[in-house]
């Protein structure tokens, strides 16, 4: 017989049959049931699995290749080591007249001391699913473990087209390792068994399980991921690298510069305005107001640096402010002042600027600031150019 087992007959256990499924290898599902899988490996190092592969012997008849897995009893029943030396052939029932349906190749243990078989036997077999409009596949028996889900056609038969074997096969495979072993994953991603397991991902990214989630090799190890490894961080002070080459720390919440640098706006065309009270708004500029957002660092402190070219037009004995006003959202956190503007008077050209530190942020949210101007005589208008904003993040 193909298919060989131990410690499953209560007689006939042949030193081969002990030889051949002796493999060492269970992946811990809890302290004492292990995970049902297939032992990786290929023909030649291809592939990570290669194990019990379906292909086609007609159009009906799938082939299934050779193998070694092990199957977890349900309860107490404990770990089956099985192997399948060479090839076997599962024949698959004629479809249905009207819809189609999914069969399950499984490894199916029969067992007689747990279950009302009277066998002893490690098959590989064909579970039938039941046809419908949109079919599902059967459930996986009781110490059975899946390999691949087979989509049968409506009407399919050896005279009649038969399986599509390109497009049929699902595969459900798994593999396991012995503990301690990195695991190539393969299919179904299963939880960790105990915090220091690693797997190498099917992306080909080494990861740890760290009681929650399995975390990417350069994240466990406090390194710098590289650009586009991970979406979202999994601890405060996480580095990870970007397309654009900027170095980003994890604050819990969002992805932010590690070395914050400066914001910054400006707009070099002129205007002019005749309100007495604080507008974004400068005729002669384009409608747009100058303004610029930015996102609150670790500190919620930043130093706002802003100004212009100011010139009082006719006379030149008017005063004119450059302020700014702060919004987070449609929320006013700060409006504008005269005490912390940037202040000109004359009809000369006059750069002015001045500095505000503004605290009490909160760190990972965005803010607006915005570039106000008046005037204090509205018969004398104020002429505004080259403004600037600046936003610098502080410690």
């Amino acid at each position: 017989m193909n298919m060989r087992s131990s410690w499953l007959k209560e007689t006939g256990q042949t030193r081969e049959d002990t030889r051949l499924t002796q493999i060492g290898a269970t992946t811990p599902a809890n302290t004492v049931e292990a995970h049902s899988g297939i032992l990786p490996g290929s023909y030649e190092g291809l592939h990570r699995l290669s194990g019990f592969w379906l292909g086609n012997k007609d159009a009906m008849t799938g082939t299934l290749h050779g193998g070694r897995a092990v199957i977890q009893g349900p309860g107490g029943q404990g770990v089956y080591p099985v192997a399948l030396t060479s090839p076997i052939d599962l024949p698959f029932a004629p479809g249905d007249a009207q819809y189609g349906r999914i069969d399950l190749v499984v490894i199916r243990i029969y067992d007689g001391l747990y279950d009302a078989s009277n066998r002893y036997d490690a098959v590989a077999e064909v579970v039938q699913g039941v046809p419908g409009p949109t079919p599902a596949p059967p459930a996986v028996p009781a110490a059975g473990l899946p390999l691949f889900e087979v989509t049968v056609p409506a009407g399919a038969s050896a005279g009649n087209g038969g399986i599509n074997w390109g497009t049929a096969l699902k595969d459900r495979r798994t593999t396991v390792v012995s503990v301690g072993g990195i695991l190539p994953a393969v299919g179904e991603v299963r939880r960790g068994a105990y915090p220091g397991q690693y797997q190498d991902s099917t992306d080909g990214t080494l990861q740890r399980w760290d009681e929650r989630d399995w975390v990417s090799y350069p994240r466990a190890i406090g390194g710098i991921a590289p650009a586009g490894a991970i979406t979202n961080g999994s601890y405060v002070g996480q580095y990870r690298d970007t397309a654009g080459g900027v170095l980003q720390r994890w604050n819990g919440t969002v992805w932010q510069p590690a070395a914050p640098y400066p914001a910054y706006v400006e707009n070099r065309d002129g205007g002019s305005t005749t309100s007495l009270t604080y507008t974004p708004t400068l005729t002669g500029r384009p409608p747009a107001p100058l303004a610029i957002t930015f996102t609150a660092p670790p500190s919620g402190k930043v130093l706002l640096a802003y100004g212009n070219s100011a010139m009082i037009e006719r006379n030149g004995t008017g005063q004119q402010f450059t302020s700014v006003r702060v919004t987070q959202g449609a929320t006013l956190v700060q409006d504008a002042t005269d005490e912390f503007a940037a202040k000109a008077a004359g009809a000369n050209h006059t750069s002015v600027s001045t500095q505000l530190l503004l605290a009490n942020l909160q760190p990972g949210t965005a803010y607006t600031i915005t570039a106000v101007h008046r005037v204090k005589d509205a018969t004398q208008p104020g002429w505004f150019d080259h403004v600037f904003i600046r936003v610098d993040a502080m410690a």
